[in-house]
């Protein structure tokens, strides 16, 4: 009876070590997603302004108010549930990949801090990893936001992101899911390069060089995180727009062949700033949802460490 007893103790503890583990290793996954996804929805109304403003609407406040006077409230927040998608797919590989990475970089170099190539380096690949994830609902995500602006005859009426999803996998095939994926990935690597390297970076400097406390570094860090994303992937999100919002003509020929050749026709159209079409807005969207993220993602942490998981 003692024996059956104590054996079925050691069964709960192998039990409760092999969860631990498992949490463990899933933990800056889960973490990463659900501060991406709390930030996106507080910056969703500025994200589908954004949008509009690279569609060709007008300035935020023009679009601002042409959105309240033709479509109301809730447009802002059209495109939501592929937003969120995008964030459980995207934003948990990424943040999730980036701090894997990172500690087991760490753990290398004997815990001492990474030098920043290093971190932008991890950056780089947590980027491609979570945009190769993410890319399906990022495509739902833009042909939802941008829908409105075609004509009516041209518009996909998605109901939601998984409809979008199936209605895209229905009548273009599986792969269509990942049209656009080059720039997606690439935007997501110049993005991730400055968000992720820079944060850690500026954590260390407000941290251990300016003696900041922890709120004082976490929004510090975000808003240099925030400014460092923006200015290295709006090229890339510019032309990725592009390249996912198109449709084929009354010949059926797209106006672009692909992420190149849309980024040589903006280039003699417009020049370099072409690309920084709406910079102001995608800052602003940018900013706050990495300055959410991260702040969350620090809510997430402190209250795991006060319930002891």
């Amino acid at each position: 009876m003692a024996d059956a007893k104590q054996q079925q103790q050691q069964q709960q503890q192998q039990t409760a070590v092999a969860a631990t583990g498992v949490w463990k290793t899933i933990k800056p996954f889960v973490n990463g997603g659900a501060s991406g996804m709390l930030a996106t929805c507080v910056i969703q109304p500025i994200d589908m302004v954004k949008v509009r403003i690279q569609l060709g609407e007008g300035s935020a406040g023009q679009v601002t108010k042409n959105m309240l006077a033709n479509e109301g409230v809730r447009s802002f927040y059209k495109g939501l549930s592929a937003g969120l998608l995008r964030q459980a797919t995207y934003t948990t590989a990424r943040l999730g990949s980036f701090r894997v990475l990172t500690n087991k970089a760490v753990e290398k170099n004997e815990g001492k801090p990474l030098p920043l190539i290093q971190k932008a380096f991890i950056g780089l690949t947590a980027g491609a990893i979570g945009a190769c994830v993410g890319s399906p609902a990022d495509l739902a995500l833009i042909r939802m936001q941008a829908d409105s602006t075609l004509p009516a005859a041209q518009r996909r009426n998605y109901k939601n992101a998984f409809h979008a999803l199936y209605r895209i996998t229905a009548d273009e095939g599986i792969l269509a899911l990942w049209k656009g994926a080059g720039p997606t990935v690439v935007r997501a690597m110049a993005l991730n390069m400055g968000m992720l390297a820079s944060y850690d970076q500026s954590v260390e400097l407000f941290r251990d060089k300016f003696g900041a406390g922890e709120i004082s570094t976490v929004i510090g860090a975000s808003a240099v995180s925030g400014f460092f994303a923006s200015a290295c992937s709006l090229p890339f999100d510019y032309v990725k727009t592009q390249i996912q919002k198109m449709q084929p003509d009354a010949n059926g020929k797209y106006p672009y062949t692909g992420s190149l050749d849309c980024a040589m026709k903006t280039f003699k159209s417009g020049g370099p700033f072409k690309f920084y079409t709406g910079f102001p807005v995608y800052c602003v969207r940018i900013a706050p949802h990495v300055m959410m993220t991260w702040i969350f993602l620090n809510q997430i942490q402190k209250f795991e460490k006060k319930i002891g998981i």
